[in-house]
């Protein structure tokens, strides 16, 4: 069935219309109008469906000249290392964005070694298995387009944040214990003080004791030793001696 057929159809339903308008009790024009309704409807139906297949087709054959048109984009782009691109995952056989660590192999057969955007794993794939980024790709990917972490990525994560955790328990350890030797001492420092015992760095006074007189020189508390005296200062005199050899 064409639209010439459909054509047809509309064409004789219409004549049959007219006849019915001069007797519109005739049974026989009556049941051929149904007829001719019912025909150009499936008709109409089979055109429709023809159509949506061709566009279908035509989509299809579309997208894959696109597919290989890509592909011998690809193939023929000379990738180096620190390109940018987009490469298949072997866990999942999905398009991720990726950064081209090293290349390597033959001229023929390429092998490059990729690392996909926010993971450390690396991969190596072939010319095939990377494609050059969309122009209207952007920086930061949907989250959606982010692959799902392999069972030894999940891991290696935890292993790591389990070693964090325990470095930042053992540094907490530590201060915490830092704090309580501190307040421990100055509550020692307190009781000592209570009891008439002089602790030199710890009520706000110095070790260092010096005199009144600016002059005079530093003692150590606690030392057994008294101030250092200052010795007077006095004018050298010079003496006029004979030499007997003169």
């Amino acid at each position: 069935m064409d639209k010439s057929d459909l054509e047809t159809y509309q064409v004789q339903l219409s004549q049959v219309e007219l006849a019915l308008s001069a007797d519109p009790e005739n049974t026989e024009l009556i049941s051929l109008r149904s007829e001719l309704k019912e025909l150009i409807e499936l008709t109409q139906a089979a055109i429709a469906q023809q159509e949506a297949a061709a566009s279908s087709s035509k989509a299809e054959a579309s997208k894959k000249a696109a597919s290989a048109s890509a592909s011998n984009a690809s193939s023929s782009k000379v990738w180096s290392a620190g390109d940018e691109c987009l490469a298949k995952y072997s866990g999942d056989g999905q398009w991720y964005p990726a950064r081209i660590a090293s290349v390597g192999g033959s001229a023929e057969n390429r092998v490059y070694s990729i690392v996909f955007k926010g993971y450390n794993n690396t991969e190596l794939v072939n010319s095939s298995q990377i494609k050059p980024l969309p122009p209207n790709y952007k920086a930061e990917m949907p989250a959606s387009t982010k692959r799902k972490l392999s069972k030894e990525e999940e891991e290696e994560r935890e292993r790591k944040k389990r070693k964090n955790e325990k470095k930042l328990e053992a540094k907490a350890a530590k201060a915490k214990e830092q704090q309580e030797k501190q307040q421990s001492w100055q509550k020692f420092a307190k009781k000592s003080e209570k009891k008439g015992i002089h602790i030199a760095g710890v009520s706000g006074t110095s070790i260092f004791k010096t005199p009144d007189n600016p002059l005079g020189k530093v003692g150590v508390t606690g030392s057994g030793k008294g101030m250092t005296g200052v010795a007077p200062r006095t004018k050298h005199k010079f003496e006029i001696v004979d030499d007997p050899n003169a």
